[in-house]
């Protein structure tokens, strides 16, 4: 093939981005190919709606598979470019003035058919350049598509951990709300104990969110290297056979040295309130769920679930198991009202006061209007405390024993205390209650 011809011809096999051959090429929704590495590193920047480097149609598809004819016609494009180059004075070797048009993979050197039969390389594994070029090639995308799937995995942990954030923030605010309603129930002696509660929450919310945000800042550190570790490998592929095969072979990176940050999990202390039990026995009933069944499907009369799966979508009944229901025979109109429950011999379980209860055989559902829950739930290894009305997840330590339930109907709020802790969990913002609400407990068995 004369220069003219081999000029022409590469230039139909080169990338409009790179301005280099083709590499892993991918054809788009326009009709216009690209290298599949510039089109990531292009489409990377997040532009919506993606469209094409060139013409600037919009593409639909997130992802493409392999031209595979344009990627013969670039291998041929460089093995004819290859060949077209071996009669520069580098590629002549200097003790036979042959051309050097074979690979030592032993000796990781480049010889001519003289030396590849001397018997210093006699026994090695020789090949053609140009099909150990492409081999390497062919290795190094294999490893960028595993960087670039690391990267799109590592994005994914940014963007939760960074609604993670949010939502730890907006929790700690609430939380501040919280504990100033809390504190205004109590004696006027504790309120030097109330300012004492807040600022160490203030320093423990503070080193917290540090914390989250320096895991962010990790993980953006650690995709920018990903990224920038593609970046080299790109570089590396559209380098000539002969830089390309004298590079070491672990390339610019080691994919089993690089190491994934780990997601922060939010916790503040339960600092315990001072005198709040003594105080709230005062209000002290007994026997308040005096009547229990067994139950296989327990539903809650909304979008909420009694136990929430792992993902969006999901039913809503608990997993698997029994769950033995306990609820009071009667609801409570006005006053204030307190009780505690253990729980303790269960992972899973929800309990709190609602407004009405269905029974059916071996199921029961429970009205969503007025329901007021607290929720421990199993998820992969960890346990989530949450609440409903509204839903919100409690950033505290588990209770592992008895839990107090305090219903104040006249002023329309209900809280939850770790007894054994004598910490506050979660009180609700004032509201008027309009119906009797009826003690509940859901223990969800092992």
């Amino acid at each position: 093939m004369d220069s003219d011809t081999l000029q022409v011809f590469q230039s139909e096999l080169t990338c409009s981005i790179c301005m280099n051959c083709f590499l892993d090429p991918v054809t788009i929704d326009c009709g216009h190919s690209f290298c599949r590495p510039c089109l990531s590193l292009c489409w990377e920047e997040g532009q919506t709606p993606r469209s094409c480097p060139e013409c600037r149609g919009v593409s639909e598809r997130p992802d493409f598979k392999t031209n595979i004819v344009l990627k013969r016609l670039a291998s041929l494009a460089r093995q004819a470019r290859a060949a077209h180059d071996h009669s520069s004075e580098e590629q002549i070797c200097v003790t036979h003035q042959e051309a050097k048009g074979l690979f030592c993979e032993a000796d990781q050197t480049l010889l001519c058919g003289s030396c590849s039969e001397h018997p210093e390389h006699a026994a090695h594994s020789h090949s053609p350049i140009h099909r150990a070029a492409e081999e390497s090639r062919e290795k190094l995308l294999n490893r960028m598509r595993s960087l670039w799937k690391m990267r799109e995995e590592i994005q994914i942990s940014l963007n939760q951990e960074a609604n993670t954030t949010q939502s730890f923030e907006d929790y700690v605010a609430l939380r501040k709300v919280m504990i100033k309603v809390e504190y205004q129930r109590m004696l006027q002696l504790l309120r030097e104990e109330e300012q004492l509660h807040l600022e160490a929450l203030e320093r423990e919310a503070k080193e917290t969110c540090e914390q989250l945000k320096e895991s962010v800042f990790r993980m953006t550190q650690y995709r920018e290297s990903l990224k920038e570790m593609y970046r080299e490998l790109t570089e590396m592929c559209h380098k000539s056979d002969t830089e390309l095969l004298q590079v070491r072979k672990e390339g610019p990176t080691d994919l089993a040295q690089m190491q994934k940050p780990q997601s922060v999990n939010p916790e503040l202390p339960s600092w315990p309130i001072s005198g709040f039990l003594h105080m709230l026995n005062h209000f002290r009933v007994n026997n308040v769920l005096n009547r229990t069944m067994t139950v296989h499907h327990a539903i809650l009369d909304d979008a909420s679930v009694l136990f929430e799966d792992d993902h969006p979508g999901a039913s809503r009944q608990p997993r698997g198991g029994a769950c033995a229901v306990s609820w009071g025979a009667r609801g409570f109109t006005s006053g204030r009202h307190y009780w505690e429950l253990d729980v303790a011999q269960s992972s899973n379980w929800v309990l709190g006061v609602c407004k009405s209860i269905f029974t059916r055989d071996t199921s029961i559902s429970i009205g969503a209007e007025e329901a007021f829950f607290l929720c421990s739930t199993k998820v992969n290894s960890q346990y989530i405390l949450s609440t409903t009305s509204p839903p919100l997840v409690q950033f505290v330590k588990r209770p592992l024993g008895r839990i107090g339930v305090f219903l104040d109907y006249d002023n329309g709020t209900v809280s939850f205390y770790d007894v054994y802790r004598s910490s506050l969990i979660y009180s609700s913002l004032p509201s008027a209650f309009s119906s009797p609400l009826i003690p509940f407990l859901c223990l969800k068995s092992p």
